[in-house]
């Protein structure tokens, strides 16, 4: 590499040719950390684009603060190779760039530790999304009077599909960002944080500033254009900070958004009572109108539903909005280390669906949901398959449901009193700021400290392994029998209903450890459902 960098050298900018292959299915984020981007620290982001919505492209210039750690004579950023880098500039200095592979290389002169900036200008046709969210892209729609309707997702491919970037979750713009983004004058964007200007239509078009001043992760760096129009309200948290409500939706559906502004300020009282105050106060609870399914993309979560709400009994119920508003406290708020441990940000966030109707239906409503979500669960492979993976190798259903479910048997076994609190406090305590990253060891050290209890080989067995809680009943003879289990992965709580109730006892792992029970019908394990367990009868 060295040898390469030295022959560029005579050359302002290089560009390697690349083929016309559109495909971007091989594309994912994360993995293990290069060598070149974990002596880097992001500090900021400022992105400048306009787009052009008859070419369906975009151009403009990616501007990146950022501290290293030690001196380097290179720097390493994500970028998808559709995109052709004009110039580039390090601290206004003109460098020299190889443009390969999605990866963007950039010859300096011997950078010093300490704080830099690169401006990278650069232009192309972006990829198109294939089924957003899940293979993301631009997404060229129209409403029906004609109008440009264009909606952008990254999670799964990365941000580098947009701008480049450091593509890794475990670093985040720690000072913000700011979104500058030209349109066609009738139109409008929205973004994350707070809209800091609308320029007057020039030449028929207009540029909207967005910046947010919380930490972000990449896949949130983004926005959607559509002629909007905005449906306001305020909401008051849970700590009496006024927030504003802001939906923008299409022109035609501003009814809708106005039903579905009170739904989410109603799930937002519920949300805050088990996870803390909303965490983005100082900017907005947004939501924006998109032709697909939804995403958590911070402040301004996206909403794709064609059909109403569901109605159950005195109240409505839309899954999309509620699981992506959950992501504003798991995900954007609370954020992986490392997507080896994407089940923290989903698992947690389809739990909040059992937690809604906990709220509104009581433990019937609860109960009735973790059934549900149990059903979802494959078990092919573990929740957590290792370090250092890449959104490809780690995304798959078990880390919605079976990370829910987790959560669900955690409940049971450290008891309300311990772990509501606990989920609160890991959202909310000052070891969990906005720039710091969780991994699945840091979610067991929490709840065993708020539990006294060691629960490391409890989460190892649930989320590492693809085993079941085996759970043996054997009749010694009528009205008696021996109830254990063989592979516990630490002393447990248990429920038995027996002829005369339910009887509460604790299985400790081994046969030698069998529970004597007395009952004159057989008796149900775990009638509650809180195991992902495999019942033995004998």
């Amino acid at each position: 590499m060295r040898r390469i960098f030295l022959v560029l050298l005579s050359f302002t900018t290089y560009s390697i040719a690349h083929t016309q292959d559109r495909d971007i299915s091989y594309v994912t984020s994360g993995g293990k950390l290069k060598p070149l981007q974990s002596i880097m620290d992001i500090r900021h982001y400022t992105l400048s684009l306009e787009v052009d919505t008859m070419t369906r492209s975009i151009a403009g210039f990616a501007e990146k603060d950022f501290i290293l750690d030690k001196p380097s004579d290179s720097l390493l950023f994500d970028l998808l190779h559709f995109y052709k880098v004009t110039r580039v500039l390090i601290d206004k200095k003109q460098q020299v760039v190889n443009h390969m592979h999605d990866s963007l290389f950039i010859v300096a002169r011997p950078l010093q530790t300490g704080r830099h900036t690169v401006r990278i200008e650069y232009s192309g046709v972006p990829p198109e999304a294939v089924r957003p969210p899940w293979q993301g892209g631009f997404t060229w729609s129209h409403d029906k009077h004609g109008n440009p309707w264009i909606s952008i997702n990254t999670q799964l491919q990365g941000a580098k599909i947009l701008f480049p970037c450091k593509d890794h979750p475990s670093d985040e713009p720690n000072e913000g960002v700011d979104l500058v983004i030209t349109v066609p004058g009738n139109l409008t964007v929205a973004g994350p944080g707070i809209l800091i200007n609308t320029s007057k239509p020039r030449n028929g078009k207009r540029t909207f500033h967005w910046k947010t001043n919380y930490t972000i992760s990449n896949y949130c760096i983004l926005f959607n254009i559509a002629k909007y129009a905005v449906v306001r309200d305020t909401y008051t948290t849970i700590d009496h900070h006024k927030v504003p409500v802001e939906f923008y939706s299409l022109a035609d559906d501003t009814a809708m958004a106005a039903r579905l502004v009170k739904l989410r300020m109603r799930d937002a009282h519920i949300l805050e009572k088990y996870f803390g105050e909303y965490p983005w106060v100082k900017e907005k609870m947004g939501i924006a109108q998109v032709p697909n399914s939804g995403m958590e993309h911070q402040t301004m979560i996206t909403y794709g539903d064609t059909a109403a709400p569901i109605q159950y009994g005195n109240f409505e119920y839309s899954a999309n909005l509620l699981h992506e508003f959950a992501h504003e406290w798991w995900a954007n708020k609370v954020t992986n280390t490392d997507w080896a441990h994407f089940w923290i940000q989903e698992g947690i966030a389809t739990y909040a669906d059992a937690l809604f109707f906990r709220e509104m239906q009581g433990e019937a409503g609860y109960d009735s949901t973790m059934v549900g979500i149990k059903a979802g669960i494959r078990n092919k492979v573990p929740v957590v398959q290792g370090e250092g993976l890449t959104v490809a190798q780690t995304y798959n259903g078990d880390i919605y449901n079976k990370g829910a479910f987790f959560m669900h048997s955690l409940r049971y076994v450290v008891g309300d009193s311990v772990f509501f609190p606990a989920l609160k406090s890991l959202c909310t305590d000052v070891l969990y700021p906005y720039d710091r990253f969780l991994s699945t060891d840091d979610v067991e050290k929490h709840f065993s400290k708020a539990s006294g209890l060691a629960l490391k080989t409890y989460f190892d067995f649930f989320l590492k392994t693809t085993r079941t809680l085996d759970i043996e009943v054997r009749q010694l003879w009528p009205g008696t029998f021996l109830v254990y289990s063989d592979n516990a992965p630490m002393n447990l709580p248990l429920d038995i209903s027996t002829d005369h109730g339910i009887e509460h006892l604790e299985v400790i792992p081994g046969k030698a450890k069998a529970v004597k029970i007395k009952s004159n019908t057989w008796p149900v394990v775990d009638p509650r459902g809180w195991y992902f367990k495999r019942v033995i009868n004998y």
